[in-house]
């Protein structure tokens, strides 16, 4: 069979071919991401309870949700916070492997069950369930340098011209405004005037109720003797202060008519006045997106910095965006540079075996068949729904130095053939073919044995694992099959019979290398066979040393810190700034402002954005604070304390003499899905069925 292959070197040759393109196809159609998505799938589920305090949200919106959510298929545990703005937010952990779109679909069908125990006010507002994960994959601010938009227009505008844009992104799991201050009607009423009436808010909500409404009047004349008919029309929702102001509440005690503008003062203004953000000091808004489980992130965010650029032509004078954070930054960085190890690694497995083969053909087998099977993996990569990122790179820069073996293996096997007096390269190989085959599918099959094990470790580690493992033994597997069929046909295409009586080689600087390099690596050899007959004497030595590496071996595991992946500079910190409870927004702002200046004063930090009102721990609350901070790209930054984790510290000790709030910084994480912090979390529950006054002080 070997011999059909050595003896029409074309079908080896399109062997080959097939599978380059096989490669090329699947290279060319695999998503790139950081990391493998190993994040559980999650659903989110949301409600608003338009005036209601935490506490309210909790006993009857989040409670009544969670008893019918609770042991959805597949969940493994679910996380609820309430605010006192009203929002009620459950997030529901599903087991890894879960297909995250039938997860979303169970519980819905469980939050179904439970609107019959909702307040009329949560069920007229919605409730939405989304899968999606728990960090961010972009975000971006949105800011003025015109005074004459305040955070109110900007706020609006995003959500009016690119929020609905981004929705439609595929793969995007919901989108947040950091702004709340959405454009509607505030009605003020004033006590005094509403006392002298005898009226009570609930008469003016019973008045909006009834005239400011869309109806349908119906028509006059249909089916009648008439020779026209007309379709009645309707103010419907009123639209201007004016019309408000104007809202009949009933008739005066003195005569005429009591309106709405007597009792209240009405104007145009925003929804909520609970938040405040500034970015680079100045009036700002700004958006996040999550994306779902699954989905491709970096095609997620290029599709929305496009949109961005877009919308960006047509903004008002003054208004400029500025992305703080991309995940794809990172990937891209982190790839170009594992794509140069990749060259690299090739470069220097072309120079080792020349130097050591000695002959350029000899050296182009192994050169030609190493590419095959790094290209023909990425077709495999794209049939196991696997991704290009940095697991299966690093993958592919290990596997240079082990699929180069088979084909060195053919080569050397052919050379000692040649050696032995054989007077062409055809019947060599087809000897040493004889010979080694069995030898190279042993190889094959032991090289494979040793990762693939791997592939079964289950959970988010084992994800890792999985595409690690199966990338190199895939590799291996194709470098056999070069082995067997490319590799034998070039050896009988490229290389010569031996002959020692001629002296017709190269002149110059290469042959005095060679004999250089030869004379080297005999005397290395000779002492290394020296060193291992000593061994084979004193044998209670080669014992002791494996004892002694042994020892060491388990020293370093017990002292060596651990960790999930490496904590990287991905070029964003996070900072909350807590103030005590029942802190006004103008105290929060106030704290929060003296923080970002003093981040803005740090050379390494290029842009800085404060959100009084919110934080990214607690969520909503007048009393909290975040700061978004966004750092210099990495080749600005290549000294020793530029990196993250040095201006997180640098930040504490500057922040560290501000009084009456707790102020904590963190870096963006390394893994998406797994929390908007790198490190880890910690939640602490109450299993006494006590307060939660008395939570907090334990």
């Amino acid at each position: 069979m070997l011999k059909k292959f050595i003896e029409n070197p074309v079908l080896s040759t399109v062997i080959s071919i097939i599978i380059v393109i096989l490669g090329i196809l699947g290279l060319t159609s695999l998503p790139i991401s950081q990391y493998p998505d190993i994040a559980p799938p999650t659903v989110s589920v949301t409600a608003a309870y338009q005036g209601a305090n935490a506490n309210v949200v909790m006993k009857s919106v989040i409670v009544p949700l969670e008893e019918q959510i609770n042991g959805v298929e597949n969940m493994t545990y679910m996380t609820s916070t309430a605010s006192n703005n009203g929002s009620a937010t459950i997030t529901v952990f599903f087991k890894q492997g879960t297909d995250p779109d039938q997860a979303a679909i169970n519980v819905q069908n469980r939050v179904t069950k439970a609107t019959s125990l909702l307040p009329e006010e949560v069920i007229k507002a919605g409730i939405t369930t989304s899968k999606e994960l728990s960090s961010q994959a972009y975000s971006f601010l949105l800011y003025s340098n015109n005074p004459a938009y305040d955070q109110k227009f900007l706020d609006n505008y995003l959500r009016i011209n690119i929020m609905p844009q981004m929705k439609r992104v595929n793969g995007v799991g919901s989108t947040q405004i950091y702004g709340m201050q959405e454009y509607s009607m505030r009605i003020w009423l004033k006590p005094d005037a509403m006392a002298s009436q005898g009226l009570i808010p609930d008469d003016i909500v019973a008045a909006l109720k009834e005239q400011n409404i869309e109806a349908a009047p119906g028509k006059l004349g249909e089916n009648s003797n008439q020779s026209v008919q007309y379709t009645l029309k309707y103010t419907g929702r009123l639209e201007e202060v004016r019309q408000f102001e104007d809202i009949i509440l009933r008739s005066a005690k003195q005569g005429g008519l009591l309106r709405l503008k007597d009792v209240a003062n009405v104007e145009f203004g925003a929804q909520d006045y609970t938040t405040a953000l500034l970015t680079q000091g100045k009036v700002s808004s700004g958006g996040a997106i999550s994306q779902t489980s699954g989905a491709n992130a970096r095609e997620l965010i290029i599709a929305c910095e496009n949109i961005l650029k877009e919308a960006s032509k047509d903004f008002p004078p003054g208004v400029v965006y500025h992305t703080f954070l991309n995940a794809n930054d990172f990937l891209d960085a982190s790839i170009e540079k594992v794509i140069s190890t990749l060259v690299e690694a090739f470069i220097l497995v072309f120079i080792v075996v020349f130097i050591f083969l000695q002959d350029l053909r000899s050296t182009l087998i192994p050169a030609i068949a190493v590419p095959v099977a790094i290209i023909g993996t990425f077709f495999f990569l794209k049939l196991f729904g696997f991704t290009i990122n940095l697991l299966t790179l690093f993958a592919l820069v290990l596997a240079i130095g082990i699929v180069v073996d088979d084909a060195i293996v053919v080569v050397e096997a052919v050379h000692a053939k040649l050696d032995q007096g054989a007077k062409s390269a055809k019947n060599a190989t087809i000897h040493a073919m004889s010979e080694i085959s069995g030898a190279i599918i042993s190889i094959t099959l032991i090289m494979s044995a040793v990762f693939l094990p791997v592939t079964f470790i289950t959970g988010s580690a084992g994800v890792f694992y999985k595409q690690f493992g199966l990338t190199l033994a895939v590799a291996i597997v194709i470098s056999a099959v070069n082995a067997l069929t490319l590799s034998p046909a070039l050896c009988a295409i490229f290389l010569k019979p031996h002959h020692p009586d001629e002296h017709t080689g190269p002149t110059g600087f290469l042959p005095k290398f060679y004999a250089g390099f030869n004379t080297a690596f005999q005397a290395v050899t000779d002492k290394y066979i020296g060193g291992v007959r000593f061994l084979i004497r004193k044998k209670w030595l080669s014992i002791a040393g494996i004892a002694v590496f042994a020892g060491i071996f388990y020293f370093l595991i017990k002292t060596t810190p651990t960790g999930f992946v490496p904590n990287e500079d991905s070029g964003a910190i996070f900072g909350d700034v807590i103030l005590p409870p029942a802190s006004t927004l103008a105290r929060t702002e106030e704290i929060t402002n003296m923080v970002d200046s003093i981040a803005r004063s740090i050379p390494e930090v290029e842009l800085s954005s404060r959100l009084a009102g919110m934080d990214l721990i607690n969520g909503f609350g007048g009393s909290y604070g975040a700061l978004f901070i966004r750092l210099k790209p990495w080749d600005q930054r290549k000294n020793k304390n530029q990196d993250v984790t040095s201006i997180v510290n640098e930040l504490f000790a500057k922040t560290g003499h501000i009084k009456g709030a707790k102020i904590i910084f963190f870096a963006s994480p390394t893994l998406q899905g797994f929390g908007n912090n790198n490190g880890f979390e910690v939640q602490l529950q109450d299993k006494t069925g006590g307060n939660y006054a008395n939570f907090a002080e334990t």
